[in-house]
């Protein structure tokens, strides 16, 4: 689709006003559209509607009114937000106001979670109270714990993850809109709030259980006089030792902080899909299994593994050279820089180097970090990518922690979402008390065939059907079994 030429007209007689006046060439009607916060609203264009040109196809609706098409929404805004801001073109990043390297400097996970849902900093006896809250609903129902084992010792973490909170709704029947009623949230904050420090609190017992499946050990119970981060170990790496065990805090707290720089980014992947699953009025746990399973994809929430397996791949000091020019030449991918949303450094991955040295300080230094500054220092002095604005992101580091702590590579994903529940939870309760919900509903622009009338299949033409258009053959044990040939 060709993009509108911009021009730029200047006049003394004009007075500026916060608002576009955009013309319809087709018809010669022109609208003006208010400018509020730096947008538009998209059903303005609505208003601008023509007669079908000779030819033209009925499926595009003309007399009906414009349509805007954005594919990924690129630039479109869903919602309006309190929550989370990002200037991308200066690498800024606060919550409710606060920087993020001060929240991750100062702040600890809860604090940041309460800070996110809630508004503003909670003072000491409503800080006292959450962590209270959170930590005493951790315990996960002993018939969901059953289901959970029942996964196979291979089974990909995030499968168990969305695979629990899914199951999770039928174990909330009292928070679910479907059975008490549209207004449920909206006239009963306590039961909001419960969801909320239930869905926080358990995250971390259903995370480590993925991963006790994985090592064929029993679950261990979680422990609610930990810390948030030191729970989430303790139930992860607890064997045989008295209770007197702890993890390393330095490792607790390397994680806390990697869980506050993960806890929100506005309006990604996952938390549209948070907002839009939760437009429906779905229950929570409904809503932050789809979420969870749209960070599942690699496109999102494989990002910092992708990393690892790229830099094992170079190997080598030696070998960076060499490996940018193949990515110049397109014969190989650079994952961690680079963002959708950033056009200057990550603001996350400066925060993020230096828990990586404390993290190295306890468990040596991961093997693979001197081939990481290499691939940075050279990639940042090389016109190629910095032009391109590809600058190391979050990801780039978070996997190099994770691996020196000894996660398992499929388990990072879960160390994402862990933490972005509070963000999650902090858009679905905004979008809940907004009394400005209504069903998402997107447009669609459509291209396909014209009406025409169905035919019997005796009486269809033969035609070649391969690809996405018509069903091949699909390989399957039933067509290799040893039957008897008669």
């Amino acid at each position: 689709m060709a993009i509108a030429s911009v021009s730029s007209v200047t006049s003394s007689v004009v007075k500026p006003r916060n608002s576009i006046t955009v013309v319809d060439n087709r018809t010669g009607k022109s609208i003006e559209i208010e400018i509020t916060n730096n947008s538009i609203p998209a059903t303005a264009f609505s208003q601008l509607k023509a007669p079908y040109a000779d030819g033209e196809r009925a499926e595009n609706d003309t007399p009906y009114g414009l349509r805007i098409l954005d594919p990924s929404f690129i630039n479109t805004a869903m919602i309006q937000s309190e929550i989370t801001y990002i200037d991308g073109n200066k690498g800024f990043l606060m919550h409710r106001g606060y920087p993020i390297e001060q929240l991750a400097e100062k702040s600890s996970y809860l604090e940041t979670a309460y800070l996110l849902i809630y508004g503003e900093l909670p003072s000491k006896p409503q800080s006292d109270l959450w962590t209270w809250e959170i930590m005493h609903h951790t315990f996960v129902a002993d018939d969901l714990q059953q289901m959970i084992r029942q996964m196979r010792y291979d089974s990909h973490p995030m499968s168990v993850f969305i695979s629990a909170f899914a199951a999770m709704s039928a174990f909330a029947p009292e928070a679910n809109p479907s059975l008490h009623g549209n207004d449920l949230y909206i006239n009963n904050k306590a039961l909001m709030n419960k969801q909320i420090v239930r869905i926080l609190g358990k995250a971390t017992t259903v995370a480590a259980m993925a991963y006790r499946i994985r090592i064929n050990r029993p679950f261990t119970p979680p422990r609610s006089d930990l810390s948030y981060t030191e729970n989430l170990l303790y139930m992860m790496d607890h064997m045989a030792e008295p209770n007197s065990y702890r993890p390393d805090p330095r490792l607790a707290k390397a994680l806390d902080i990697l869980f506050i720089l993960h806890a929100d980014h506005e309006m990604n992947c996952s938390t549209s899909t948070m907002v839009h699953v939760g437009s429906s009025l779905v229950d929570p746990y409904s809503c932050v299994a789809a979420a969870s399973a749209a960070l599942y994809g690699p496109l999102h929430g494989g990002a910092n593994e992708a990393v690892i397996r790229m830099l094992t791949k170079i190997g080598s000091v030696e070998n960076v050279p060499g490996f940018l020019e193949a990515v110049k030449q397109k014969k190989e991918l650079l994952f961690g820089f680079g963002h959708r949303v950033y056009r200057e450094t990550d603001p996350r991955s400066k925060v993020i180097r230096e828990v990586a040295d404390m993290v190295f300080e306890v468990c040596g230094k991961e093997s693979l970090i001197d081939v990481a500054i290499a691939l940075k220092d050279a990639a940042l002095k090389d016109d190629y990518f910095t032009s391109r604005k590809l600058f190391p992101n979050v990801d780039y580091w978070s996997g190099l922690i994770y691996k020196a702590m000894g996660f398992p590579l499929d388990f990072f994903p879960v160390l994402f979402v862990v933490p972005r529940l509070s963000g999650y939870l902090a858009h679905w309760k905004q979008q809940l008390e907004s009394g400005k919900n209504k069903i998402s509903r997107p447009r669609q622009v459509y291209v396909g065939k014209s009406r025409r009338d169905y035919v019997p299949v005796e009486a269809r033409e033969e035609r070649t059907i391969t690809g996405q258009n018509g069903l091949t053959e699909i390989p399957h044990y039933i067509s290799k079994r040893r039957l008897t040939k008669i």
